[in-house]
């Protein structure tokens, strides 16, 4: 698993650095259709990070619920709300 988030990490900083690059050259290129491939690249290198930001935070949550679930049902040694009475 660690040997996997690495290469992802990897690939993403190498995406990343791929849409600056772009962004760069679009931004000098004199075409007139640079300028519409410039803000494509913009809105790119801006929506891209927000939506694995996104994917990273929601996938935390979710293996975290999953975990509780498994940890209360090993404890037997706590009592249940209906053994209180």
């Amino acid at each position: 698993m660690k040997k996997t988030k690495r290469i992802l990490a990897l690939t993403g900083v190498f995406l990343l650095t791929c849409l600056y690059i772009s962004t760069l050259v679009f931004a000098l290129i004199g075409s007139p259709v640079s300028a519409d491939l410039f803000k494509a690249s913009i809105s790119a290198t801006i929506i891209i990070p927000v939506l694995l930001y996104g994917y990273i935070l929601t996938a935390r949550v979710l293996a975290g619920r999953g975990a509780d679930q498994d940890t209360d049902s090993q404890n037997p040694g706590e009592k249940s709300d209906s053994s209180k009475n």
